[in-house]
This record gives structure tokens, sequence and C-alpha cells, in this order.
């Protein structure tokens, strides 16, 4: 993304020297392609050193007229020249401002990086200076790496310690009529680093603040600058469930988060901790319930299958699985008791191994009883998870 600097202009002259030099007097007109963009703010700036040179070159020649037409022609062309010369150099502040809110727009059209001086600031943000005019920055749009350099200060030292520096942003508001000229440097950092970021990638990170619906994390990168920031859903914090975020997590903590989406034309980074720690529903009897039959003799069992008496609920569940396209066979293969009670409630409970021989395994829990079923099914992990969630949907 090219990076436009506050003295560099977006316009070009060269339709307006072609305008003001031409030597034939004929083609004294204003070309159509007399660029809109021109920035008049610009051009004015150096106006005290060339009007001289400018009122030389348009001065009416100093001969007689009468008697020669095509010396009245050319010397009544030179001083329109010279009058359209002198008219631009002389532009009003008010005629400047409206080619710079031009300007300002077309900066929005380009998506062009404007790199801006911070004039100061006030109660809300940053002041930012746009050739005659003057933008605002909010803190909200500032980059998280200014907080994350010296995470003690407060956002309103931290606007101190910008003013006069240059700092490189995007127009986001040009609105000449309200005089709204806003500016987001979080818009800027976006284009610059966000195709570093992709679905599985592993940062670390630094927690920025909490909300009830989850957590806003800044991302470092190999700079060791803190450039974007992504969300963690409360349902991506933990395995466990989560009654309050900020139970788990606090502003400032350090964190592994892994990319789990990336929203490139909404500016969004979804985020998850939990996905970086193994899925505790993903086990299998063996592991819940260790086969150690000299400690627990009847810890696992397979015989009389026929015999085992399906959780409280789960006929149900296995006549909703059976209506699923592509699983076949839904059935107990043994069951086991735990020690320990972790929910009264049934639970279904993945096993973390694909699919053999369209064999694959979950898990019924419920007080201490565990039971291992085994599915005739030709999906894979994934299809199975889907096919579970809607037959467990239907189930009243």
């Amino acid at each position: 993304m090219p990076i436009i600097s506050s003295t560099t202009t977006l316009g070009s002259v060269s339709s307006l020297n072609s305008f003001l030099f031409t030597s034939d007097a004929s083609s004294y007109h204003t070309p159509s392609s007399f660029p809109s963009l021109l920035n008049y703010s610009n051009l004015s700036r150096h106006s005290h050193k060339c009007k001289k040179k400018f009122y030389s070159l348009f001065q009416t020649p100093k001969v007689s007229l009468s008697g020669n037409p095509k010396i009245e022609q050319a010397a009544s062309a030179s001083a329109n020249a010279n009058a359209a010369a002198t008219q631009l150099l002389d532009d009003s502040p008010e005629t400047r401002r409206s080619a710079d809110w031009k300007t300002a727009t077309a900066y929005i059209d380009s998506g062009f990086i404007y790199k801006g001086r911070i004039e100061g600031s006030n109660g809300g943000g940053l002041l930012v200076r746009f050739y005659s005019l003057v933008g605002f920055l909010p803190f909200s749009q500032l980059s998280p790496s200014h907080s994350c350099k010296d995470p003690s200060k407060t956002i309103h030292e931290i606007a101190k310690g910008l003013t006069g520096s240059d700092i490189s942003m995007k127009v986001i508001q040009a609105d000449e009529e309200n005089k709204k000229l806003i500016f987001s440097e979080k818009e800027a950092v976006w284009s610059q680093f966000s195709e570093q970021v992709n679905v599985g990638d592993i940062f670390e990170a630094r927690v920025g603040f909490v909300e009830d619906y989850g957590a806003f994390i800044h991302l470092r990168f190999p700079d060791g600058l803190y450039h974007l920031t992504g969300l963690v859903h409360v349902s991506e914090v933990s395995w466990d469930l989560v009654q309050d975020v900020r139970d788990i997590l606090s502003e400032g903590d350090e964190v592994r988060v892994k990319v789990i989406s990336v929203d490139r034309e909404k500016t969004r980074i979804t985020l998850s901790i939990k996905q970086l720690e193994e899925d505790p529903l993903l086990e299998t009897l063996d592991k819940v319930i260790p086969q150690d039959v000299s400690a627990v003799p009847d810890s696992l069992s397979n015989s009389n299958i026929s015999d085992i008496e399906p959780l409280p609920g789960l006929e149900t569940i296995f006549e909703e699985l059976l209506r699923e396209d592509g699983v076949d066979d839904v059935r107990i293969s043994r069951q086991g008791f735990e020690k320990r009670v972790v929910s009264q409630d049934l639970q279904l409970w993945l096993s973390n191994a694909p699919p053999t021989n369209q064999k694959f395994t979950l898990l019924a829990r419920a007080g201490r009883q565990v039971q291992e079923i085994h599915l005739t099914t030709s999906l894979d992990q994934e299809g199975i998870k889907r096919a579970l969630q809607r037959a467990l949907e239907r189930v009243p």
C-alpha cells in the first residue's frame, strides 16, 4: 500500500503549466484535464518565492497596439494568463480549504495511507495537520502498539508524547459541510500487517480489554510491536464453562492465541485460547477410566452388551442419529464407572481418533456411569460433529 506524506499531492500540475506557458495566443484556454486534486496549499506555500518571476513572465508587452491586430490579440491573451496566474497564487484560504477537502475525499476513495503530523490533543484524541485543514484521530483509532510500549502510561500521557511526531493513518471520514475530518491509525496498520495473519497462526499476545462477550487481544508481531487486535469470544476462552471472562482474563495478561478466522473485508480477527489446549471432550473410554482391572474390577465391562441399559435420553438420540445421511448403525459397545461424578446430566463426548473402517466412537456420561458408543458411518470427524449437532437439536 503506497504511503503518501503530507508534502506530497495527489494531483499533477503538468496541465496547469501548459496553460500558463503556452506561446500560441490562440491556445489560451483552460484545459479539460485541469487537475481536480491540485493542492493549492502546497502551491501557495511557495508563492512568495515565485510571484515575482510569474509576474515578469506575464508582464504585458509595452508596445503600440494600434493598427496591429495580431499584437493586440497576443497582448490580450498574455494579460489574461497573467491574471489567471495571479488569481491562482493569491487563492483565498476558503479556496485552499475547499481543495483540501476534495483531496481528503480522494484519500478515502483511493485507500492511500497519509503520514500526518500530530499537532496536539484534546480529551478524545489527537489533532492532525492535513495541509490547510486540521483533522481528528480518536484515541479509539490508535494502534495498540502505543499503549503496549508502556502500559503504565495513561492515554493522555501517550498523546502528549506523540505530539510533533508523524503517524501513518487513513482518512475514514471527510465531511466538508459538517467540518469533520477523521483519521484512523488502525486502518493503516491493518493495510500494512493483516496479510501476515492467517488462520492457524499462533501469536504471543496481550489482553487489551475485557467485555462480557469476550476479550480483545493485541497480537505481537516479529518486530516486537503489537500492531493488530483480535477478539477471543467467551466460548473460546476455555473448555470449561465460563460465566465471566474477567474470572480468567485481565487487562495486561500475556497469553498465546490461535487465529481461527480472518475477515479481511470487515477487518476482523477471531482468536482462540482454548484451541491451544487439548479438548477434554475428545477422549476415549480407556483414557477416562484406565484399564486397571486389579484396582477397579468393574471399571470396564464389555460382556453381556445386550444387558447394558442406555443412559436416560440416549435411545432418543440414537434414533435421531440414524435419521442422518451417512450414519448406518449406532450401538453401545461397553460401559464403565468413574470414581467421581462429573455431572448428573447426560453428556456426549467425541473421540479424538478419526473414524477407522467406518467406525467412530462417542462417549455418553451421566453421574459416575460412562458408556462407549460405536457409530458405523461414512462421515468424517467434522461430518459426525455436524450430524450429532442436528440430531441433538431435534431431541425435545
